[in-house]
């Protein structure tokens, strides 16, 4: 019987691009399949009293460094956002969206690519109509579904859940019930999944 990964998620979070394009071909060498779970990662910081790495110089200066490092090691398209930090909270209610429209890969694929591959601004409510057009979706009904209550709700929801299951920043994987966190962590994820 195959396994699952859950994968949390926040697409201001370059190290989960990273481990979001990874995490495909993992699954396919493995017959495993990713079970999406976005939150916000701001939301998860509080909750759990973390703080992003870009509050300490000398760490951010270097993990830039990593993330290109490995983005370039396994052929990732990379770029340093040049609007981080840019919020997420629209993009990750699209995200709560396309999860029950069936449809979160695809999506997942068009805010990661532009987010980290073309550089884009998702804050920006023009910038996110564009991106999702040019992903095929109608985005005037996913920024409609955007603006909705039980969206809203879902994803703090979501965010509650994720940090009450041990989830401290992004990416966070589990498998069965093993945490790995990072996305440097995934060989130890790709031996869960065969275990």
């Amino acid at each position: 019987m195959s396994k699952t990964v859950d994968f949390y998620f926040d697409y201001i979070s370059p190290a989960s691009y990273i481990a979001f394009k990874r995490l495909h071909d993992i699954c396919e060498r493995t017959g495993a399949t990713i079970n999406y779970k976005p939150m916000l990662l701001g939301g998860v910081f509080k909750a759990v009293g973390n703080t992003s790495p870009i509050t300490v110089p000398a760490k951010w200066e270097w993990i830039q460094k990593d993330f290109a490092r490995y983005a370039e090691y396994y052929g990732i398209p990379y770029q340093m956002n040049p609007h981080f930090i840019f919020s997420t909270v629209s993009a990750m209610r699209g995200a709560m969206w396309a999860l029950e429209e069936g449809c979160i890969e695809a999506y997942c694929q068009a805010m990661y690519k532009a987010a980290w591959a073309d550089g884009k601004d998702l804050s920006d409510a023009e910038v996110l109509t564009d991106v999702l057009n040019e992903a095929g979706f109608d985005a005037a009904q996913v920024m409609e579904a955007m603006t909705q209550s039980e969206i809203k709700q879902a994803l703090i929801a979501a965010t509650g859940e994720a940090s009450e299951r041990g989830v401290f920043g992004a990416p966070t994987m589990f498998v069965d019930d093993e945490i790995y966190f990072g996305q440097d962590r995934l060989e130890w994820v790709e031996r869960a999944l065969t275990d």
